[in-house]
């Protein structure tokens, strides 16, 4: 048989080609970097760390926590957002990242455009407490109180803009009482300030609040989210306690780069919710008064979405301003 110079250059072709498909590695093939927006030791840092952890044990490479703090998460979302897609940089953002674009005039992306979403992967209410000398056992009580003192209660919370504040912005307006806001630099000084008894109400996190609830230090009358916590199963919802429709819930998601490989978020996506669904990361979240979760993109897409419409409302009612 001969074999003319043009079949035996096609047949050397693809002899080549076979071995390189072969070669080609799946993702990810070096460290990849998990950027959080804020400093080591909070929320959003633990969660990252955990959801680094998880990856790294399941794809067997390296996924290293950089902490880039600063403008309400912004300096690390700038950083993603004009970082390559190909899945070597990702960011684990808490809900500010979605209330961010109705309290800064100007920020260096775009909240939605510039980032492909991965998944949701923790979500809790907020607590709301008060200091055992305010005469109010739920949230019934105290919206009672304010309404018989207009103006006259005081409502602490970690910062201008932050979901703890904007959760009683809502609750106000869903209300109809009159309170005022005192905003503290972070829960902890806050927290600390609600247990002395100079201010006597605050919209908490479980994790800093917790502890004293169960030291008698302050007092729970309501978590913000439509059921009941599992670290608290005995403090009714807002909602439940008559303010219907009220919800607010701290989440956690997972973004990376707009224009990511289909592929590499689809892996993405699996071994970030295989990593949550783990039981014994259920059981360490759920102690603090969080629910491990999960999402496809598209629903975590069109979470922050609808959370950026709730909040622009909230925002733009009660005028608030970032600081």
């Amino acid at each position: 048989m001969v074999v003319r110079p043009s079949l035996c250059a096609a047949l050397v072709a693809l002899g080549l080609a076979a071995p390189v498909h072969a070669q080609k590695a799946e993702y990810p093939v070096r460290p990849v970097r998990v950027v959080v927006g804020f400093p080591a030791g909070g929320p959003s840092d633990i969660l990252a760390r955990l959801v680094a952890q998880n990856l790294a044990q399941s794809t067997g490479q390296q996924f290293v926590v950089d902490n880039r703090g600063g403008a309400s998460g912004m300096i690390g979302a700038e950083l993603v957002a004009k970082a390559p897609a190909d899945g070597y940089t990702l960011l684990v953002v808490p809900a500010t990242h979605a209330v961010n674009p109705s309290l800064y005039k100007k920020i260096a992306f775009d909240t939605v455009r510039d980032f492909t979403p991965v998944s949701l992967v923790a979500e809790g209410p907020f607590i709301l407490v008060v200091h055992p000398s305010l005469p109010v056992k739920t949230a019934q009580d105290l919206i009672g109180l304010a309404r018989k003192r207009p103006g006259e209660l005081n409502y602490a919370s970690a910062g201008v803009g932050g979901l703890p504040h904007l959760a009683g912005e809502l609750f106000k307006s869903m209300t109809g009482v009159k309170m005022n806001h005192i905003p503290y630099k972070g829960a902890a000084p806050a927290t600390v300030d609600l247990v002395a008894g100079h201010v006597t109400i605050m919209f908490n996190n479980m994790l800093s609040a917790i502890p004293h609830v169960k030291g008698g230090r302050l007092r729970a009358v309501g978590v913000t989210t439509l059921k009941r916590s599992s670290a608290v199963p005995d403090v009714p919802t807002i909602a439940e306690s008559g303010v219907k429709g009220y919800e607010v819930s701290g989440w956690y998601g997972v973004l990376g780069p707009a224009g990511l490989p289909a592929d590499v978020l689809a892996k993405l996506n699996t071994e970030v919710n295989r990593g949550m669904r783990q039981p014994d990361v259920m059981k360490r979240l759920a102690a603090e008064g969080v629910d491990a979760t999960g999402s496809t993109p598209d629903e975590f897409g069109a979470r922050i979405r609808k959370e950026m419409a709730k909040w622009g409302g909230v925002v733009k009612a009660a005028n608030v301003t970032a600081e």
